[in-house]
Order: structure tokens, then C-alpha cells, then sequence
């Protein structure tokens, strides 16, 4: 406890460190307030009202799209698409780099290819909102929240064309505008906070569902009775358990050394090694993150968004196998999808070929393995052995909050038992405490530096 209170101190000290951290709390602050303001013609009360009678925040579907904005989805809020526009862009264009040549040369320009697609990334988060905004209003006013079912809810008269033009037009509008503000505060909190500012968007928007979910959960438990104090204990230290489960998979690294020869020095025909500097390379056994879970239940949810559209009875009952989140056959395939996704992200963010050319490049080997070729496929076979465990164990990380759900506990409450939820607010969590670590770091080096020289100064 003691080394808690002196590392807030420590941090409250540093001017900069204490000026990153309060623009970021700022910031996000702006992002929560946003996410209480409702899309014009839209009555804040009324949806609150009809979303609490018919329970639609403990919806599969509408739990999942609201637990990443922080429910704003579910608040028809001017920030309902949230980041995840920008998210899906940012896949697609990893994807493309992959097929495209220009977009591989970009990759390879250094900063310059980088801002060059930033660029094209932001210009298609636009194409995809302008796709999305509509889908949203159409499901918004036609399967979540519908017209007829509230007149309360909806403040222009949507049964008139030049009532339902100007909510649609105003709504696409506002609806895209709020992702590009969005954005512009992740960037902000990136340049001026810390930690990387779209991940923390996300983070705070899980967060901020965590007080109501837990104190449904302690009322559940002491209403029943029965020993619920002793459940609840139990539940905790499960929870805890998880978290350090999660911790553990996400810093898992494999080492593997590698020698870089520093210089020779010429002995007559013969030239000897002075020295030889060891690294390492390190492989995360995680090295794809969530990305794997997000691509699953993005691809569960995109048939589901459409569900209540298709007119085939076949196709209908099919997806309605999966329209249970919490169902054996939605988490059979979201356990499959999660590792094939794992062991194809990681193929393309570690690009094994290039580590191999780059070691050769600059001098450097592995032991006992031949520069090229050899060292390619001895790091590929390292990291599929390493990457199995982990796709099995993000697979099981993926679908516990649905475990969780059938041995008792509360649907909101269940989602910070795994998923993409718990994976995020750990990674960023972790992020952030190195971050502030090497700010620490920093400004005790400078400290020290500064008193010797001032030593130095004395000593004259």
C-alpha cells in the first residue's frame, strides 16, 4: 500500500506525466458526456423508458454492439456507432495490405506510407458509417425501437415523408460526424494524454457499464439469500482469478537469442571475434490480441443484424441457431472462428520472411541456424507452437462469460468474465502502467543526472 501512495506521488510530481494524465481524463470525460446526448428527434426519456420496459440492454445483441460504446447504442445517443466504424476500416486496410502492391509500398515508406493510409483508413471509416448510420436508423426505428409501439420516443412524426427525410438526413449526418469526433479525440488523447487514445475510448465506454452491472449482480445475490454473501465471495476471487489468467496470456513472451557480431580485429591472415552482442527476439504467445475475437463476433453479429430481413423460413431458422449469445452452438462457432482467426492475424502480423532478411541484413543469427531460409523456418515453426496454446486459450477467454452466464450469474456482470471486454481493459491497463513507468524511469534518470552534474560543478 505504501508503494501505491509513493508511486501516486511520484506521478502527481512529474509536470508532464501529471498534465498527459489530466488532458486524458479530460478528453474521455467529453466522449462519456457525448454518449448522453441523443440524436435530434429523438426523446431522451421516452427511449429510456421503453428500453428499461421491455429490458432491451440485457439483449444478446443489443449487449454486445452497447457494452463498446459505453451505451450509447442503446441511448440512440449522436456517438452510437461509437469507434468501431474506424476499427473496421483499420481491419480492412490491414487486409488489403496484404493483396495490394500499392498499399504494401506505403507500409515500407516509413512515416510518410504511414500518414498516407491513415489517410485512405479515414476517408473509408466515412464510406463505412454512411453504410451504417442508415442500417442503425432503419434497426433503430423499425426492430429495437419502433415508431408505432412509443409515441413518446420519437419527437418528429416519422409517419409523414417530410418527417422521416429530415430524421434520416439530420441522423446520417449526425451519426458519422460523431464517429469523426470520435476519432479526433482518440488522436488527440494519443498526441496529448497517454496510452494509445482509440483503445482508451473503448476501455472507458466497457467501463462504464462495470457500477450497474456489479450492483445488479451483489442485489441479485443478497436477494436470494441462502449463503449469497459466500457466492458472491466465491464469484469475486473466480473474476480475480480470470484477470490474472488474462494478465498472464497477454505478457507470455518466447525468447529467442540472437547473436549480432559488433566487430573483427585483424590478426595477421587470421581475423578473431572481438565481440559478439546477444539479444533476443520476443514472441508474444498472444501476438494477434483481440483482433481474433473481434473478427468472430463480427461475423456472428453481421447475419444476426439482418435476421428479422430475411424472408427464406430455411435461412431464418438457421440463423436462429445463433441468435442465442449464450447458446451452445453461437460459442461453438465463435471457439472454432477464434482460433482460425488467431493462427491468420498472426500470419500477417509477424511477417517471418522479413525478420528473417532483416537479421541477415544487419548481422545477425540465430545459434546453430543457418541466415535465410533456415532462420524463416525456424521462427515460423516457433511461433505456431507457441500460437496453438494461445488461439485455445483466448477461445476459452472468448466464450466464458457465456460459462459463467449458465452456472448463475448476471448477464452483465458475466461479460467481464472474458471477451473482448476483459482482454481490452487489461491490455490497456497494462499499456498505460508502462507508460507511466517509463515516464518514472525517465524523470528519476534526469534527477540523477542533474545532481551529478551538479557534483561535478561542486568538486571544480
Amino acid at each position: 500500500m505504501n508503494n501505491f501512495i509513493i508511486t501516486l506521488y511520484n506521478i502527481w510530481n512529474v509536470k508532464e506525466l501529471r498534465k498527459k494524465i489530466i488532458t486524458t481524463l479530460g478528453l474521455l470525460l467529453v466522449y462519456r458526456f457525448g454518449a448522453y446526448i441523443p440524436i435530434p428527434g429523438i426523446n431522451p426519456l421516452g427511449i429510456s423508458d421503453f428500453i428499461e420496459k421491455f429490458n432491451l440492454g440485457s439483449k444478446g445483441l443489443m449487449q454486445i454492439l452497447s457494452s463498446f460504446t459505453g451505451g450509447a447504442f442503446n441511448r440512440a445517443s449522436i456517438l452510437a456507432l461509437g469507434i468501431m466504424p474506424y476499427i473496421s476500416a483499420s481491419i480492412i486496410i490491414q487486409l488489403m495490405c496484404i493483396i495490394i502492391p500499392y498499399l504494401q509500398r506505403l507500409q515500407r515508406d516509413g512515416e510518410s506510407g504511414r500518414r498516407q493510409i491513415s489517410f485512405i483508413t479515414r476517408w473509408l471509416t466515412i464510406g463505412i458509417c454512411l453504410i451504417q448510420a442508415p442500417v442503425y436508423l432503419i434497426s433503430l426505428t423499425q426492430q429495437f425501437i419502433p415508431f408505432h409501439s412509443s409515441k413518446s420516443t420519437y419527437l418528429i412524426d416519422l409517419d409523414t415523408f417530410y418527417g422521416k427525410s429530415l430524421f434520416w438526413i439530420i441522423g446520417i449526418m449526425i451519426l458519422t460526424s460523431g464517429t469523426l469526433f470520435t476519432m479526433w479525440l482518440g488522436d488527440k488523447i494519443t498526441d496529448k494524454g497517454i496510452g494509445n487514445g482509440i483503445s482508451l475510448i473503448i476501455m472507458s465506454g466497457i467501463i462504464a457499464r462495470f457500477p450497474d452491472a456489479i450492483s445488479k449482480e451483489i442485489f441479485s445475490k443478497l436477494e436470494t439469500g441462502n449463503g449469497g454473501l459466500i457466492v458472491l465471495f466465491f464469484e469475486f476471487l473466480l473474476w480475480l482469478l480470470v484477470i490474472l489468467f488474462s494478465v498472464i496470456i497477454i505478457q507470455a513472451i518466447r525468447k529467442i537469442p540472437v547473436q549480432y557480431v559488433s566487430h573483427y580485429k585483424s590478426l595477421g591472415l587470421d581475423s578473431q571475434l572481438i565481440h559478439k552482442k546477444h539479444q533476443y527476439i520476443p514472441l508474444k504467445m498472444t501476438s494477434a490480441g483481440v483482433m481474433p475475437i473481434i473478427f468472430s463476433q463480427a461475423i456472428m453479429l453481421f447475419p444476426l443484424t439482418f435476421y428479422d430481413y430475411v424472408k427464406n423460413i430455411k435461412i431464418k431458422n438457421f440463423f436462429h441457431l445463433f441468435q442465442d449469445i449464450y447458446g451452445i452452438w453461437y460459442n461453438l462457432t465463435i471457439f472454432v472462428l477464434v482460433i482460425v482467426f488467431t493462427f491468420f492475424y498472426t500470419a500477417i502480423a509477424i511477417p517471418v520472411n522479413q525478420m528473417a532478411d532483416d537479421l541477415k541484413r544487419n548481422g545477425g543469427h540465430i545459434p546453430r541456424i543457418k541466415p535465410g531460409k533456415e532462420t524463416a523456418e525456424y521462427i515460423d515453426h516457433i511461433l505456431s507452437t507457441i500460437t496453438l496454446p494461445g488461439a485455445v486459450l483466448l477461445a476459452i477467454i472468448a466464450i466464458l462469460p457465456s460459462i459463467v452466464f449458465r452456472m448463475g450469474f448476471n448477464q452483465n456482470f458475466a461479460l467481464f468474465y472474458g471477451g473482448t471486454s476483459l482482454l481490452i481493459v487489461v491490455g490497456v491497463i497494462l499499456d498505460i502502467s508502462q507508460q507511466v513507468n517509463i515516464h518514472l524511469l525517465n524523470y528519476h534518470y534526469d534527477e540523477l543526472m542533474m545532481i551529478k552534474y551538479r557534483n561535478r560543478r561542486y568538486a571544480r
